[in-house]
């Protein structure tokens, strides 16, 4: 490792609310917008830096279910930055055995966004050595509902019963169920709340929120949510290890 620092305990699954991008630019005087395209810029530096510690699955919050409101302008510029970030960055996905997953309703996303989307998801649907989640107008209610739906309507077209419907059968209905529970969410910019993200699946994660925006989120920052993380005694309910 570059600074000496190794991950000890089990971490499969980080999520990321990558946060502060707009604050970060007001502070240099900038528009919004330019906050949200050095964010990307964090994407690809963040995704290695994981792979360097063998984390498996990563989860990154891009657009929310209430971002819509948000104006359109900014909107846009987010969307592009999204594609920009696909056509500059696939082909090297693809060569580091990451397979892109999309959480979210893609629906509503304008199309040529989606296009590119689909592409990215059909490129590196083979691979497996590591899983890159994109959180797109997605809401983790929206999420829970839509899967309760679903069973819902697979009881009553008669192919699950009341007796089958537990937490293992409703993890089955999520938008992407390969996905493990998450081990540590990291919340950047100083804000401490979930903000409707992955509800389900940060049941038992363990929260860091640092002050850094996710713009100045780089290896250093992250190494040291890590080693918070690292000094973390995870219960699950239970009690503390003496």
């Amino acid at each position: 490792m570059k600074d000496g620092f190794q991950l000890e305990k089990k971490l499969d699954h980080i999520a990321f609310i990558m946060d502060g991008n707009g604050r970060w630019a007001k502070l240099r005087g900038l528009p919004r917008h330019l906050g949200h395209k050095e964010a990307c810029n964090r994407l690809i530096e963040i995704f290695d830096a994981c792979c360097e510690f063998n984390i498996k699955y990563m989860s990154f919050y891009a657009f929310s279910t209430e971002n819509w409101n948000r104006p359109q302008e900014e909107i846009d510029h987010l969307m592009d930055y999204l594609e920009e970030f696909f056509a500059r960055e696939i082909d090297y996905l693809d060569s580091k055995g990451a397979k892109l997953l999309i959480s979210g309703d893609l629906g509503r996303i304008r199309e040529k966004t989606r296009k590119v989307c689909y592409e990215a998801l059909e490129r590196t649907k083979n691979n497996s050595r590591y899983f890159l989640n994109v959180c797109l107008n997605y809401g983790g209610r929206d999420e829970i509902v839509r899967a309760s739906k679903k069973i819902a309507e697979a009881y009553h077209a008669g192919e699950i019963s009341l007796e089958e419907i537990n937490e293992t059968t409703f993890k089955k209905y999520l938008w992407n169920p390969e996905l493990p529970d998450v081990d540590l969410m990291i919340r950047t910019s100083g804000e401490e709340r979930l903000s409707n993200y992955m509800l389900y699946e940060n049941a038992y994660a363990e929260f860091v929120f640092t002050p850094v925006k996710w713009p100045d989120f780089h290896r250093e920052a992250l190494v040291d949510c890590l080693k918070e993380y690292q000094n973390r005694n995870r219960r699950y309910g239970g009690l503390k290890n003496e």
